[in-house]
């Protein structure tokens, strides 16, 4: 199976947004790709809460959903879009950060909420506090395609090696980290924590990513990292989308990730430990 990651500049506006990613995501199909990824917030990227509100939609009227699971069925595509933003009923009005897997048939095999939300303070000029606008999800997610098990997860996520070996033990052969990193983090982390999860997990990994400067018709812009990556099982570098919107296709390859686990079989080899103590 090919493998395409799409890399976007979505802005605060869905609407504008869904043409760019479909006219990518067919780009990605042209190259043969059978399943293809888009990055987290493929819908908007926005800093604004009021924005938010005023364009983000639940879940059953959301256009970029229906548009995408039209576009799935039109190519006969696996299409995993890294994240929407959508309402929810959550009691103090937080949206969701949500995953889905599309079938080439259109419809939603799997759902996931991102779990680990990004409240962190990168500089003294760059802080974020995610959980105050999104409610996180409580619950791993394993899908089965006729090409792999997946394992999905959403950016911040990929911080916390115990979700990945949970879903690696649990069967997952590819593991999908759609992301809208900051630019600060991404130069300093991004490579090398994508490279972690696959080696410790003998996984591939996807990790489609948003780029550049995100246009706002409100609020604060958002710059993000790029450099969408594939990570093979033996944590090889198989793409690099770099900072600029487009697509990167490569091969996933089943029998890789079965050597990999073969030559380094480190997800057999739990042991029970004790809590850590201090001794002084």
């Amino acid at each position: 199976m090919r493998a395409g990651l799409v890399q976007l500049t979505s802005s605060d506006d869905p609407a504008a947004n869904l043409p760019r990613t479909t006219r990518l995501i067919e780009a990605a199909a042209a190259q043969g790709a059978g399943f293809i990824l888009t990055p987290e917030v493929t819908n908007c990227i926005s800093t604004s809460r009021t924005r938010q509100n005023q364009v983000l939609q639940p879940e059953d009227q959301d256009i970029t959903l229906a548009g995408l699971r039209a576009v799935a069925a039109r190519l006969h595509i696996w299409l995993l879009i890294g994240s929407l933003a959508l309402k929810t009923d959550d009691a103090q009005g937080r949206f969701a950060n949500r995953s889905f897997l599309i079938g080439p048939d259109g419809i939603i095999r799997a759902r996931y909420d991102k779990i680990h939300m990004f409240d962190v303070a990168v500089s003294s000029s760059e802080t974020y506090r995610e959980s105050a606008g999104f409610r996180p999800g409580d619950q791993a997610v394993l899908a089965d395609t006729p090409f792999a098990r997946l394992g999905l997860s959403i950016c911040y996520d990929l911080r916390f090696p115990q979700l990945y070996r949970a879903m690696a033990q649990a069967g997952a052969e590819v593991l999908t980290i759609p992301s809208a990193f900051s630019p600060v983090t991404g130069a300093a982390h991004w490579e090398t924590l994508l490279r972690a999860r696959a080696i410790e997990t003998g996984c591939y990994v996807l990790a489609p990513a948003q780029t550049g400067t995100h246009a706002t018709a409100s609020g604060r812009p958002r710059t993000t990292h790029g450099h969408s990556m594939a990570i093979s099982p033996w944590g090889e570098v198989l793409c690099d989308g770099g900072t600029e919107p487009g697509v990167c296709v490569i091969e996933l390859d089943r029998a890789a990730v079965a050597d990999a686990r073969a030559r380094v079989p480190s997800l057999d080899h739990d042991r029970r430990f004790s809590a850590p103590r201090t001794r002084g």
